[in-house]
C-alpha cells in the first residue's frame, strides 16, 4: 500500500521530481532545485522511511515506485523525474512498472544492477551511536568517524540526526533501512522483456565506479533510447560535487521534453 511522501514544491511550469539517494531527503537537493525551478516546477520527495515521510516496515522497490505513481497521480498523472542512486533505481521501477506516470528520466549515478552493500558498515555505526540526551554532534561525529572516514560522508548521514525535546533521535526509519539493505542495493528480478521506451539519460561521475561497461548494458536492456553522459571530476554525488557541470548536462535534456 503506497505512503503520503513528504514533498516540497519550487517553481512553476513542467513538472519535475526529484528523488535522493539512501539516508539522503529532498532538502539535500535545496541549492540545484532553485536553480532547476527558474524553468520549471519542482517537487523534492522524501521517501519512504527518510527524511519527513512515513516510516513503513516494507523498504524495497516496488513499495517506493508503488508511493511514486501514487505522488503523480495526485499531482496530474505525469511528470519528469530525476532521480539519484537509490532514488535512481526507483524512477526507473516506476517506468518501467508505470509507464504513462514519467515524461523524462534522469538516472544519477547507478544502473539497474546488484551493487555490493557498501553502505553497510554506515549503518551498523549509526544503530551502535548511543543516543543520550547530552549527545552532541561534535560527539557523534567522532563515534561515526572510523566506519565512515570521509567527513563528508559523516555530515551527509548526521542530517539524519535531529534534536528535540526527547533528545536525540534519528529521522529516517534506520533499523527498517538496515534490514533492507540486500533489497536497496539489488534490483527487482523483471521479465526479459520488459522495457520503457522514452527518453532517459543516466549522468554518472567520472571517478564513480557505479557505472561501469556492464551497467551501461544493463541499462541499454530496460531503456533502448537511453543516452549516458560522464561530468568529469566527479564521484557518486555527482550534483553535490560538480553542480555547474551536472546542470549542462541534465538542462538542455530536460528542456528538450516540452
Amino acid at each position: 500500500m503506497a505512503v503520503p511522501l513528504n514533498v516540497t514544491s519550487l517553481g512553476q511550469g513542467r513538472p519535475l521530481l526529484v528523488l535522493h539517494g539512501l539516508f539522503g531527503q529532498g532538502g539535500n537537493w535545496g541549492g540545484l532545485a532553485k536553480r532547476l525551478a527558474l524553468r520549471r516546477r519542482v517537487l523534492l520527495a522524501d521517501l519512504r522511511n527518510h527524511g519527513d515521510s512515513p516510516h513503513d516496515p516494507r523498504m524495497d522497490y516496488e513499495a517506493m515506485a508503488e508511493d511514486l505513481a501514487a505522488l503523480i497521480e495526485g499531482e496530474g498523472g505525469s511528470m519528469d523525474v530525476l532521480g539519484h542512486s537509490m532514488g535512481g533505481k526507483a524512477a526507473m521501477l516506476l517506468a518501467l512498472h508505470h509507464p504513462a506516470r514519467v515524461g523524462r528520466l534522469v538516472v544519477v549515478d547507478i544502473a539497474p544492477v546488484r551493487y555490493p552493500s557498501s553502505f553497510r558498515p554506515y549503518a551498523e555505526a549509526m544503530l551502535a551511536l548511543p543516543l543520550r540526551p547530552e549527545l552532541r554532534r561534535a560527539e557523534a561525529d567522532a563515534a561515526l568517524r572510523p566506519a565512515v572516514p570521509d567527513a563528508a560522508v559523516r555530515a551527509f548521514l548526521l542530517q539524519n540526526l535531529r534534536y528535540g525535546e526527547g533528545g536525540p533521535a534519528w529521522r529516517c526509519n534506520l533499523p527498517v533501512i538496515a534490514s533492507a539493505l540486500e533489497a536497496i542495493s539489488g534490483f527487482p528480478d523483471l521479465p526479459d522483456h520488459l522495457a520503457w521506451p522514452g527518453e532517459a539519460l543516466f549522468v554518472s561521475g567520472e571517478n564513480s565506479p557505479y557505472v561501469d561497461a556492464t551497467g551501461r548494458a544493463a541499462a541499454l536492456a530496460r531503456f533502448p533510447a537511453a543516452a549516458f553522459a560522464v561530468v568529469p571530476g566527479a564521484g557518486h554525488w555527482v550534483h553535490a560535487e560538480a553542480p555547474e557541470a551536472f546542470l549542462r548536462v541534465v538542462e538542455p535534456f530536460l528542456a528538450t521534453g516540452g
